[in-house]
């Protein structure tokens, strides 16, 4: 389609030209012809034809709904939320599910950090990416495991059109942290050979919040200026895309090199509150102290493709290297020395490293076959993931999946389309035993000895599952058309949940992984029924799912003081959950330059079985529903696309919790969008502004990491940002 298109343009345009011509000729304004618009359809037609459900985001939509990162700017879609880590930091969850049960794949191969942890947030820089689909609901089938809640989908930017050099220039500012930021692009290409270029660099200070003070288990926080002390970062991400293509072959490699620094709440990392130097933090809103993390992502991938009549073989290709180090003053529990030896040759500041290289290997074949759309295809990966540090946590590991799928779309008649997906996969992980650096006493029948303990055994487990999907597309000729899908997906347990054993400074916890859990199993069933005139359309996306075996960290009732001071103990379990709700968009226009639109989601989830039988699951998200009210006037001169848009937020209070968490009440919140792309002659300008918190609201997020200390959400933000494009022709 994307061919077809950029054909098309130029034809159109040529036709317009000519007609034009002759009428100044002959002076006749009859014959002069209407404007022609070309409209890409494929995003119209990907819905129509995918089973699950499908959101799919321009860059367009990201320029206009700019937020501190990627998952930030698509919390706006239903069904999509974040855990909030600070204003630089997020990750993602689709329908109340998140960490290893959402897959995010980055120009065809998953991406790989440390995903587990709360406070890691996703390596991707929003201004690299093309489109986006966002998959809600089992979708393992395609992504194998860890996609059991969901896939994130991010394309690459658009090839560059034949004999063209080109790029933009993107700025970027906002009040509540007073961050700046630009990005520029440059690409170029002639007929085959293509380059793709961007280096982005964002700095930013201490964001702001609507309170003076927070409380951190009942002790008091005064927040100077009421900004959340060393929550300030930068970030550099540098992107080269070259390749060969031409229309039956295409070979493309990019290359990624990520880098963030970024500062924790100072007053927020365990349980010492009291040891936090406030005068030195407050001197400066800008400075990174302790404690703070640094994270180099490097990512360098090839994307292959051939097509034969009727085939196209695909083939993908990546190493990625994920270095992490979380740095912190060096603070003793339990049994561990009150002053840091010299003789050790781990840094004093360097609470934990995580130093992961990941290798991965995809390939398809899309076959057509008469009716049939056929896709088969294996995945092939391989973890190595080594710790350092004077703290523990998760033990150092190697782990490799493999999976093999085959996948078939037919199409019955003109307006059905059937599905059907059968997938094998299979996992390995191998841990390696971890042993402290420091002595502890232990008493056996009353007899104690000085040893240092063993906190992770070395541990082998091999795991396997099948998974399948079945769906229904049902697109009549008119205004309605229905999906269905039923699913079954797969996870196989994470390192954390087998071997963890020590403090999560973060979460104020003792964790405890445990090595019996078998692999996570899902049953989703999924509906989404639309309905689209002229004026006005409508999504209802109601959804089902049940796992036998959910694994969830568990709150006990033990309180470790051997290594966590007193840090209440939590053991990762498994338990029987239901979870069900849906989501809801309805758009009208009410004349041609004011529409509105709602957007409403609703999730519940009940523990059957365990400790916690009754309860929810943690970070499960409140119901809320968005209203929309947008204005697009039509300027006549140099202003186009210029649009006034405001959403106001309703969130209803989350009541049904698991212990330990705590009850969030509602709020509202308005946020402000406006924006036009102005013509500086042949120039033009896109201008984007935003209003987040419009009102300064005081309002929890109940997925948000700080919540567990109830701090509120950031405060007012003014968002202001500039892009300006341009391309010139070159000599073929």
């Amino acid at each position: 389609m994307k061919k077809i298109f950029i054909v098309l343009i130029p034809l159109f345009s040529s036709i317009i030209a000519l007609a034009q011509d002759r009428d100044t000729t002959k002076k006749s304004p009859d014959r002069q012809l209407k404007e022609v618009k070309v409209r890409d359809k494929h995003i119209d037609i990907r819905k129509q034809e995918e089973s699950l459900n499908v959101e799919i985001v321009t860059p367009a939509f990201i320029q206009r709904n700019l937020g501190g990162s990627l998952m930030k700017t698509l919390e706006r879609l239903p069904g999509i939320k974040t855990i909030g880590i600070g204003s630089g930091q997020s990750k993602p969850l689709i329908r109340g599910l998140g960490f290893n049960r959402v897959v995010v794949v980055d120009k065809g191969v998953k991406h790989e950090g440390q995903q587990w942890g709360a406070d890691h947030g996703l390596e991707i820089d929003q201004f690299a990416v093309g489109e986006v689909e966002l998959l809600k609901g089992a979708a393992s089938f395609v992504y194998g495991s860890d996609a059991i809640g969901g896939a994130i989908d991010i394309k690459p930017a658009a090839l560059p059109a034949p004999n063209t050099f080109g790029g933009s220039v993107d700025l970027t500012g906002k009040t509540n942290n007073n961050l700046y930021g630009t990005s520029l692009n440059l690409y170029g290409r002639k007929q085959h050979w293509f380059f793709d270029t961007r280096a982005t660099y964002q700095d930013y200070g201490d964001y702001r919040v609507p309170t003076d003070r927070v409380y951190v288990y009942d002790y008091v926080v005064n927040l100077h200026n009421n900004q959340l002390r060393n929550t300030a970062g930068k970030e550099l991400n540098l992107h080269l895309g070259t390749g060969y293509v031409d229309e039956r072959f295409r070979s493309i490699f990019y290359l990624s090199n990520t880098f963030s620094k970024s500062g924790f709440f100072a007053n927020a990392h365990g349980l010492e509150p009291r040891r936090v130097d406030e005068v030195l933090h407050d001197r400066s809103s800008r400075d990174i102290l302790l404690p703070s993390q640094e994270v180099n992502h490097f990512k360098i991938l090839n994307h292959t493709e051939y097509q034969l009549p009727g085939q196209r073989l695909e083939l993908e290709a990546g190493f990625q290297h994920n270095f992490r180090q979380e740095f912190s003053q060096y603070v003793n529990h339990g049994y561990m020395p009150p002053v840091y030896p010299s003789d050790l040759q781990i840094p004093i500041d360097l609470e934990r490293e995580f130093d992961k290289r990941v290798y991965s290997l995809n390939l398809r074949d899309h076959i057509s076959l008469g009716r049939h759309e056929l896709k088969v295809g294996a995945n092939l990966e391989h973890q190595d993931n080594k710790i350092y540090g004077w703290s523990f946590l998760v033990p150092a590991f190697k782990q490799t999946t493999a999976g093999a799928f085959a996948y078939d779309k037919y199409k019955l008649s003109e307006t059905v389309l059937l599905h059907a997906a059968l997938r094998y996969d299979y996992g390995r992980i191998n841990m390696f035993a971890y042993q402290d650096w420091f002595n502890s006493t232990v008493t056996t029948d009353g007899v104690s000895t000085v040893e240092k303990l063993t906190r992770a055994e070395n541990l082998l487990r091999t795991f396997n599952s099948v998974v399948w999907s079945a769906g229904l597309n049902y697109n009549p000729e008119g205004s309605f058309s229905l999906r269905a899908n039923l699913g079954k997906s797969f996870r196989m347990p994470i390192a954390k949940e087998l071997g963890a054993n020590g403090v999560n400074y973060h979460y104020f916890s003792y964790e405890r992984g445990n090595t019996q859990l078998s692999p996570e199993q899902s049953y989703q069933a999924d509906l989404s029924v639309a309905w689209t005139t002229d004026r006005w359309s409508v999504q209802l996306s109601p959804f089902f799912n049940y796992f036998p075996n959910y694994i969830y960290l568990n709150p006990t009732s033990a309180h470790d003081y051997f290594y966590g001071a007193g840090n209440q103990v939590f053991q990762y379990a498994q338990s029987k959950v239901n979870r069900y709700g849906g989501e809801l968009q309805l758009k009208y226009k009410i004349f041609e330059q004011l529409s509105t639109e709602v957007l409403g989601e609703y999730l519940h989830a009940r523990q059957l079985s365990g400790d916690k039988e009754g309860y929810t699951l943690p970070f499960s998200p409140p119901a809320s529903a968005l209203f929309n009210l947008t204005w697009s006037p039509k300027i006549k001169g140099s202003l186009q696309n210029s649009y006034l848009s405001v959403d106001y937020r309703i969130t209803a209070a989350q009541n049904n919790i698991v212990p330990p968490e705590k009850k969030t009440p509602g709020y509202n919140v308005v946020n402000l969008q406006a924006g036009s792309k102005l013509m500086a002659g042949k120039q033009p300008l896109i201008i984007s502004l935003q209003a987040q918190n419009l009102l300064n609201t005081r309002y929890l997020n109940h997925t948000s990491f700080y919540r567990l200390i109830e701090l509120p959400e950031a405060g007012r933000n003014i968002i202001l940002s500039l892009k300006v494009p341009f391309q010139f022709k070159t000599n073929q």
